[in-house]
């Protein structure tokens, strides 16, 4: 045979290679996308806080008052959140569970029932730059609900919140915005003003079981303290600032999250940095100054925050901490001078013992509040 004829004419070749591509669309368009998968509910502590690691780009914090006894009714929450998770509960109405998961906490006037010595039995003093109507501060009960796909958050709250004694006070839905590499494993999103935010935070195990999770008494180990906010932003004030007034604001580079002192993102700022004039690289009322642990004497929180639109463009703002110390002397360090702290204003605010982890067995709050025999 002459090489010629060894050779596929153009139709041929043109013929095949729609027939090869069509067959390779059908093949990849076969498998359901089911999207990211399932987060167990059950366990030694809640989901929802460091499981998964990437925290899912879509929240709703629901807070509301309840009129019945906590133990039961904890309870009965736990047996639906389990439920919801597998994708075994109708009320999902047809939805892939995917990475839904639901974190319940308590509020101080629970807590307090129970023992008023127990770490989540304070709450939260006033503060500056706080606008919040009595309905938007506190309560008994928080659903944090967290999932890939932004239907489902709204669809399990209407499940878990026609269980009877349950009273909606507030609420507030919240996304990441996109995800910036931070160090192996680990991201951060950006803000609505720009800037990647929530690098800082015990993200080892062993900085977890320093700051983050309840050692003791039982009946609150394995849990932690929550501390939400929902906070308006003056965007259109902020972006008119020049970008290197921007970073000065925050302490960091805007583009790429750097600390003004240098290094790279992951890196804590270098505070005693300064210019060869003498001045800091790092401005005494920098954000990331006012706020840092060593600055305010406390340790690392985890903080999951996520940017907003309505009812006004914001941040909402949920720190995972096992002392609420924690909290309030680092806002008592920014209310000194902390240069963020006039573009925002706080309109929704409240505490919360995130209750230690269940299961099938060990019914979520049962440490807390034991089911009567």
């Amino acid at each position: 045979m002459n090489p010629a004829e060894r050779r596929p004419s153009r139709r041929a070749f043109l013929g095949a290679a729609v027939t090869a591509g069509l067959a390779a669309g059908c093949h990849a368009a076969a498998p359901p996308d089911s999207g990211p998968g399932p987060i167990p509910a059950a366990g030694p502590q809640q989901a929802g806080i460091t499981t998964p690691r990437q925290p899912q780009p879509h929240l709703l914090i629901v807070s509301a008052d309840i009129s019945v006894a906590p133990g039961p009714l904890l309870a009965e929450l736990g047996r639906q959140i389990l439920t919801l998770t597998a994708g075994t509960d109708n009320r999902l109405l047809g939805l892939p569970p995917g990475d839904l998961t639901v974190t319940v906490g308590v509020g101080p006037r629970l807590v307090q029932t129970r023992d008023p010595h127990l770490p989540g039995a304070k709450d939260l003093p006033p503060a500056a730059h706080e606008t919040i109507a009595p309905s938007d501060r506190g309560g008994d009960l928080l659903l944090q609900i967290c999932a890939s796909d932004p239907l489902l958050p709204p669809v399990a709250a209407a499940a878990l919140l026609a269980t009877p004694g349950i009273r909606e006070r507030w609420r507030q839905s919240g996304a990441r915005g996109p995800h910036v590499p931070v160090s192996e494993g680990q991201t951060a999103p950006r803000n609505v003003l720009g800037f990647v935010d929530g690098i800082i935070g015990p993200h080892t195990p062993a900085e977890q079981q320093r700051d983050l999770w309840l050692a003791g008494p039982p009946p609150v180990a394995g849990g932690t303290i929550a501390v939400v906010r929902r906070m308006t932003l003056d965007v259109t004030r902020f972006a008119a600032l020049p970008a290197a007034a921007q970073e000065a604001v925050f302490g960091r580079r805007r583009d790429t999250g750097i600390p003004l002192s240098g290094g790279v993102i992951a890196d804590g700022p270098d505070l005693g940095a300064k210019t060869p004039d003498g001045r800091y690289l790092v401005p005494a009322d920098a954000h990331i100054r006012r706020a840092h642990a060593n600055v305010v004497g406390t340790g690392l929180m985890l903080r999951r925050s996520y940017s907003m639109d309505a009812p006004a463009p914001g941040l909402l703002f949920v720190s995972f901490q096992n002392d609420l110390h924690t909290f309030t002397a680092t806002l008592a360090s920014m209310e000194t001078s902390d240069a963020l702290l006039p573009f925002t204003t706080t309109t929704a605010s409240g505490t919360f013992l995130i209750l230690p982890g269940f299961a099938e067995h060990r019914p979520l709050g049962s440490t807390l509040f034991p089911m009567p025999n």
